[in-house]
């Protein structure tokens, strides 16, 4: 005999009215999914995109940052490791770990990092090569194409500070990132929500000839799921 979960009365007066098999504007799924966000904590707002990747082939991969102009709400420690002036920059920047060879085998030893992103100097990289078995599985390794080698340490530094969506495709074409919190006001998670679509759209691989997004999903950490309509853009 199947068992029928009673839902809680928090769970009720969320889901009261909403239909999941419907397919939903933007703005409205961003209405309806932060009103509903009825948990005692500031929930995190996230999409999904379902692409046309195939993730066997390097040239359908999908991995970049992006800006999101509200930020993320989180507070993000940050590692820098570089030398001389560039670490004078990057501690005047804000960042809460600085160092040269010093720092890597600090990490070495400890085998862990306190920190949310790493960024590099090019004349560190072969360097941090010790550190992929630690860094690596975090997903900490600093990469060119996330902006986390560079000279301009300083300007990456308050650029991570800002805050920044990851986008990185996963298995079966994911590409899941965050656009906010609940706490955030509609503008706010409209405007985060449309840079992290450019942003997918540029990253877009040449090899992928139709469309990219075959289909997109909004939800918060412990609400529902809707699906949206990207053809009818933000009103």
């Amino acid at each position: 005999m199947q068992r029928i979960l009673k839902q809680s009365k928090r769970i009720r007066a969320r889901d009261a009215g909403i239909d999941l098999a419907k397919t939903y504007e933007v703005s409205e799924a961003l209405r309806l999914i932060k009103e509903r966000a009825n948990s005692k904590f500031d929930e995190t707002i996230e999409v999904v995109f379902a692409c046309s990747l195939d993730a066997r082939r390097g040239d359908q991969n999908i991995r970049g940052m992006v800006a999101l102009p509200a930020g993320t709400g989180r507070s993000v420690r940050v590692a820098v490791f570089a030398e001389g002036e560039q670490a004078d920059q990057a501690r005047s920047a804000g960042a809460e770990l600085v160092g040269g060879t010093e720092l890597v085998d600090k990490v070495l030893a400890d085998k862990d990092i306190d920190c949310d992103l790493c960024i590099a100097t090019p004349s560190m990289m072969a360097h941090l090569s010790k550190l992929g078995r630690i860094l690596g599985p975090k997903q900490l390794m600093p990469n060119p194409k996330l902006g986390t080698v560079t000279a301009q340490v300083a300007a990456a530094v308050v650029l991570a500070k800002k805050g920044q969506a990851s986008l990185r495709s996963e298995k079966q074409g994911i590409v899941h990132t965050i656009v906010g919190k609940a706490s955030f006001d509609l503008d706010a998670l409209k405007s985060n929500f449309q840079a992290v679509y450019e942003g997918l759209m540029s990253m877009k691989p040449d090899a992928i000839k139709g469309n990219l997004v075959k289909k997109a999903y909004i939800s918060s950490t412990m609400g529902f799921s809707l699906p949206i309509d990207l053809a009818k853009g933000l009103s």
